[in-house]
């Protein structure tokens, strides 16, 4: 009596190999995601990640940006130094009237007190960030998308005119 494996006997193993693979491979990409520190490129995702409780995320850089707080609702859980200083600056695209400077938003503390805002960048509990771009060191960072990440472009004069081939794109 010979003593093989059968072509059907070497096909299982190889397709369970092949699915071993799948998944280990799948699980070593994502181990490293976790240990990013924030940036400007990957702030929307960071804050998504950070939001266990299904709640509102802010990221707000008082004073001159040099310290940002991440709030989960009114709740603070994070703080981040070094992320930004006081050159960023926040645009809103209008498709009729092109950028407008963005104000930061009002901060009240917990004791009621006003707090002078330098950057804030809000993530609802669906992922969805404000639809602003953010110009920062010569960059442009385009939050704009709803379910993609974050594009970066060489000027916010880059970011306007990708945003104006979009529309024109739209209305064909």
């Amino acid at each position: 009596m010979k003593k093989a494996f059968s072509l059907i006997e070497l096909m299982i193993v190889i397709v369970i190999m092949g699915v071993v693979y799948t998944l280990a491979i799948t699980k070593l990409k994502t181990v490293g995601d976790d240990k990013l520190p924030p940036t400007l490129i990957n702030i929307k995702e960071y804050l998504s990640k950070l939001n266990q409780d299904n709640q509102n995320m802010k990221l707000i850089c008082f004073d001159d940006c040099s310290e940002c707080s991440i709030y989960a609702g009114d709740e603070k859980i994070q703080t981040i130094d070094g992320l930004l200083d006081d050159t960023v600056m926040t645009y809103r695209y209008d498709f009729l009237l092109g950028s407008i400077e963005q104000k930061p938003e009002v901060f009240f503390s917990k004791n009621g007190v006003q707090e002078n805002v330098c950057f804030s960048l809000n993530v609802d509990k669906r992922g969805i960030s404000d639809q602003v771009i953010v110009v920062y060191k010569g960059k442009a960072y385009d939050y704009s998308t709803y379910f993609t990440k974050t594009e970066v472009y060489n000027s916010i004069d880059d970011a306007i005119d990708a945003k104006s081939m979009l529309i024109e794109e739209v209305l064909r």
